[in-house]
């Protein structure tokens, strides 16, 4: 029950930082965005390490959260920008159906064996998502450009890399030193790149709350995920976590005003039990 409520957690936190990356990006440079949100969340992650000061773990078990540091910043950046060229009904469901998709094949193929109603339970999650995220405009296909169909494509692989490089992290690991050297690795990646190539950087001090916010959002989301996968099945709380679009569906509604149709509540619902399902697997 911990993992499951862990894995719901992550999915309102991503499903807040992406909504607030989203539109971020469509206003501002996406290299700044990216920097400050990813600083304010290993700024975040390494005061509560500091704080707790957890026993110090070999670099070789945490290597597998370097890799996944490496992949969830691939998945970020490809996600802002495919939600601030593309539409974000259509883009979401795609980053988050197919990370979990390949969480969960990794999961069964290293031998984790969900309940038969966590299985009906995930099967609902996923149909629920879909539904949930789908876009009142028949004409989405054409409103969605293939570089965002591309990007979205990428920020699934990416998100699904993360899953299962902390779910093997915190198996040797401190979850929080797990959550510490994937931020770093995100970060030290990120510096390297934007000294390469030099993008511009620009924001007035307004912007900065609401940056420092997805980070933040964003380290909280992986929080959950990391202790939820130390406590439970990754590929129960993985599906738990792609459901982080209904959040950002309900978000679009009450704050910019889109149309909630139909097919979108129903799959609120069908999400919402399939939740039901796998908190009582």
């Amino acid at each position: 029950m911990v993992a499951v409520a862990l894995g719901f957690g992550t999915a309102l936190c991503w499903g807040l930082a992406d909504f607030l990356g989203g539109i971020r990006t469509r206003r501002l440079a996406l290299p700044t965005v990216l920097l400050v949100s990813q600083l304010a969340g290993l700024t975040a992650i390494a005061l509560v390490v500091a704080t707790a000061q957890p026993e110090t773990p070999a670099l070789g078990e945490i290597a597998p959260a370097l890799g996944a540091g490496v992949c969830q910043l691939a998945g970020i950046a490809a996600l802002y920008r495919a939600l601030a060229i593309g539409t974000m009904s259509v883009i979401s469901p795609i980053s988050a159906s197919g990370a979990a998709i390949l969480t969960v094949i990794v999961g069964v193929a290293t031998g984790e064996r969900p309940q038969s109603l966590q299985v009906v339970g995930m099967a609902a999650a996923f149909a629920g998502v879909i539904l949930a995220t789908r876009s009142p405009d028949p004409a989405r296909g054409s409103a969605t450009s293939r570089r965002a169909l591309g990007l979205a494509t990428i920020a699934a692989l990416g998100f699904g890399g993360f899953y299962v490089g902390m779910n093997a992290a915190v198996d040797d690991a401190n979850p929080l030193w797990a959550l510490l050297a994937a931020r770093t690795s995100a970060g030290a990646l990120l510096v390297i790149v934007l000294l390469s190539v030099r993008p511009r950087i620009g924001a007035v001090p307004t912007d900065l709350p609401s940056l420092a916010l997805i980070g933040l959002l964003d380290v909280a989301a992986n929080a959950c995920f990391t202790l939820g996968t130390d406590t439970g099945l990754l590929s129960v709380v993985s599906v738990l976590a792609s459901l982080y679009p209904v959040a950002t569906v309900v978000l679009a509604r009450a704050l910019l005003g889109e149309r909630l149709v139909a097919v979108q509540g129903a799959g609120v619902t069908v999400a919402l039990a399939g939740v039901a399902l796998i908190s009582a697997g």
